[in-house]
């Protein structure tokens, strides 16, 4: 039985050829180099950027008016 091109011949099964693909980033490649920006970005200092907060003094009893 002829095999077509790009096709072959195994266990009485025709399959095809394996396809040359490009080295493909695995989905926990993706994950560990994003773990590592975090990390790297927490001991380099960017995990520091905390939001200044107003000094606004809470009101003394003595500023605050009487009770009727």
């Amino acid at each position: 039985m002829p095999v077509p091109e790009g096709y072959h011949t195994v266990r009485s099964h025709i399959r095809r050829n394996p396809r040359p693909s490009a080295k493909k980033t695995s989905g926990w490649s993706i994950i560990g180099v994003c773990a590592l920006v975090w990390l790297s970005s927490h001991f380099i200092g960017f995990g520091d950027t905390g939001t200044v907060t107003p000094n606004n003094p809470a009101p003394t009893a003595a500023s605050a008016p009487a009770a009727p």
